[in-house]
């Protein structure tokens, strides 16, 4: 979800190597629809797939701004 679309929305349950595939095959060729070469910012919550040492790894590999995120705050999520 950003001012410039919606991206798809998928419901699994997940792990670090789940999820890193899942934005490989999602997350990325819906920002580049969106938003091509322009910068962006990711947001995410703190499950432990997003906050996995290797997720962060994939994340700054691929060159993904994300956005800090406070810890038990539940109801900032718009999902």
């Amino acid at each position: 979800m950003s001012p410039a679309g919606l991206g798809p929305l998928c419901f699994i349950k997940s792990n670090a190597t789940i999820y890193q595939e899942i934005m490989e095959h999602f997350m990325l060729p819906s920002t580049d629809e969106h938003y091509g070469d322009a910068d962006f910012i990711f947001q995410q919550d703190l499950a432990p797939a997003h906050t996995a040492k290797s997720t962060k790894t994939w994340l700054n590999d691929h060159g993904i701004t994300v956005l800090d995120w406070p810890a038990n705050l539940p109801d900032l999520n718009p999902i």
